[in-house]
């Protein structure tokens, strides 16, 4: 595709309207994952981690016609975020003595890995926008890049202020992974039927948001009574 045409502007466009339009999720992820990072701290993880996403996701876009046929890749990657949303519900500040280089990596590292596993829908829809044109791919997610890193901000701080979206983000999270499982095509065909697949994902958000709720509760209670005892 020629530069600057009225064929690349629409391209670029729509492949930063569809970045933006799909990055909630990426934020939510980014934003619970630095909230327990010390402040000085969090800055980096946000940013590091965006650009952690925005390399995997030129390089999955550059190989998506080789994804696209790799059996069980939605299963493995929801049950993977299905994780991924139990544990940023339930993880808490690290302890002192654990170096702040340390969290920051493991922060780091659990966006890049989250952003792995629900960016497939990403990815189609960015590669069917650019068609097949790789360089515009990348540009329009570095055109992305400092609106992801200023939403992640925004939900950080909210978080901050009210601790309950923890939960809700966590819910997100849950949701597009149930998603992402009922989309895979070997057992798509089991999902047809509405009441199935929207119990199923219902039953998902449900499971890891009161299962990571307690797991959160019993661990907080837990810290009381040894701070007591100390």
């Amino acid at each position: 595709m020629e530069l600057f045409t009225v064929e690349f502007w629409i391209a670029l466009a729509s492949i930063v309207l569809i970045d933006l339009v799909l990055a909630g999720d990426n934020a939510i992820v980014i934003g619970m994952a630095a909230r327990n990072i010390p402040k000085e701290n969090q800055k980096k993880v946000i940013i590091w981690g965006t650009v952690g996403a925005f390399v995997i996701r030129a390089i999955a876009t550059l190989l998506v016609v080789y994804l696209l046929h790799i059996t069980g890749l939605r299963l493995i990657g929801g049950l993977a975020l299905v994780y991924i949303a139990y544990k940023l519900l339930v993880e808490e500040k690290e302890e002192d003595n654990i170096s702040a280089s340390s969290q920051m990596w493991a922060a780091i590292r659990t966006i890049i890995i989250a952003d792995a596993m629900m960016g497939l829908d990403n990815v189609l829809a960015v590669a069917g926008a650019a068609h097949g044109d790789f360089p515009l791919v990348v540009v329009g997610l570095a055109i992305s890049i400092p609106i992801m890193v200023w939403c992640s901000t925004l939900i950080l701080k909210l978080i901050e202020r009210f601790p309950w979206i923890i939960a809700l983000g966590s819910a997100i999270l849950a949701w597009t992974a149930a998603k992402m499982i009922i989309e895979e095509p070997l057992i798509k065909a089991y999902f047809e039927n509405g009441f199935i697949k929207y119990g199923f994902e219902l039953v998902v958000i449900v499971l890891v948001v009161l299962i990571g709720l307690r797991v959160k509760k019993k661990n907080a209670d837990a810290k009381a009574a040894k701070e007591i005892a100390l």
